[in-house]
């Protein structure tokens, strides 16, 4: 018998009453920002709402750049494995006897 051991995570009931509830703290702080008062340094610091459009587009800027990245340092499936290998690899312990290096 195999244990399983169970994570707050893993189960699908766990994780979608933590996303209703990181939502609704998000509606909830982005109400109170039209409520609330603030002492900004600049102008657009008192516009409505602009942190949470600044952090949604530093987001989304910070998953374009990483695909952008992905594509310049991505390497070949077979980088580490060449095919001109001369050394063969063994697969099991029968082979593993047999192999001349």
């Amino acid at each position: 018998m195999k244990l399983r051991i169970k994570y707050i995570f893993t189960e699908l009931k766990n994780m979608s009453c933590f996303v209703y509830l990181f939502s609704t703290i998000c509606m909830i702080l982005f109400a109170l920002d039209f409520m609330l008062y603030r002492h900004g340094n600049h102008p657009l610091e008192s516009i409505p709402g602009f942190y949470a459009f600044y952090g949604f587009i530093g987001c989304v800027l910070l998953v374009i750049i990483a695909k952008w990245l992905r594509a310049v340092l991505m390497r070949p499936e077979n980088y580490y494995h060449k095919t001109e290998s001369k050394i063969k690899v063994p697969y099991n312990n029968s082979e593993a006897e047999n192999v001349d290096l």
